[in-house]
């Protein structure tokens, strides 16, 4: 009886296990979607706040909602904790969703506001619309030189759903990362600051998703220092954060 409940169970938790990671990498192509249709549209298509203090406290708190708990969940010590509980092979599901259901709050909840910091026309318009694709694409040649796979926990989950071992993930910078440490956070970036119409709502979620890609950079750099020590530690004293940045936590890193 014992034994028969336990294969019971493992077949439960098998195909619970299986449908988890299926929902994830379904979620994160809904969720592509739905931020660049978020990330192009004009504040005019969200519901007006009552006041300036009610929006600004709303949307400066929808935007850390994404923020924190993106960089939070990645701390080692966090990380071990919720790996502890669930196995390694589902963090990355359980990270992807996270992130995903913390962005459909983001556009749920989201109030715009019709104030305009600057609106571009003709020529200039078009050149932003283009370097905001063109992010679109340099983000998805980041993700690709990462490993994709690993941004949305498939990787680790489909070793584990046909039960092979879990694959070690390597560190060999090619590509964008021969030239700085954070491509993905650059080209992210290029996401909130190209719009040819800045609204007041949009200024404040690209202050407080800029100030989180610097800080956030900083954490990822320490994270994987911590991982993997010196072979990481060579590759900040070669290789800067971003373009331009001569020194500092996010330029080449003097270390020793």
């Amino acid at each position: 009886m014992d034994a028969a409940c336990s294969d019971s169970t493992a077949i439960w938790r098998r195909a619970v296990g299986l449908i988890v990671g299926a929902t994830a990498q379904l979620m994160f192509a809904v969720t592509v979607i739905s931020l660049y249709r978020f990330l192009s549209d004009t504040a005019a298509k969200f519901a007006a706040p009552s006041s300036f203090a009610t929006m600004l406290l709303s949307d400066v708190g929808l935007a850390l909602l994404f923020a924190v708990p993106h960089s939070l969940l990645r701390f080692p010590k966090v990380q071990s904790a919720i790996c502890r509980v669930i196995g390694r092979e589902f963090f990355g599901v359980f990270y992807c969703i996270v992130t995903c259901v913390s962005l459909w709050i983001v556009f749920w909840g989201w109030q715009g506001s019709e104030r305009v910091v600057w609106e571009l026309h003709g020529w200039s318009r078009t050149v932003v619309v283009i370097a905001f694709h063109l992010s679109w694409l340099a983000l998805g040649y980041s993700l690709l030189l990462t490993g994709l796979g690993y941004q949305t926990g498939f990787t680790e989950w489909s070793h584990w759903a046909r039960r092979l071992p879990l694959p070690r993930r390597r560190f060999a910078p090619t590509g964008a990362y021969s030239w700085l440490r954070h491509p993905v956070y650059l080209s992210f970036a290029g996401l909130i600051w190209f719009t040819p119409r800045m609204t007041l709502d949009h200024a404040l979620l690209t202050a407080v998703w800029s100030a989180y890609l610097a800080i956030g950079s900083y954490l990822k750099d320490e994270r994987l220092a911590h991982y993997m020590g010196d072979e990481y530690r060579r590759y900040q004293e070669q290789v800067p954060g971003y373009p331009l940045v001569p020194s500092g936590p996010l330029g080449r890193r003097k270390l020793g």
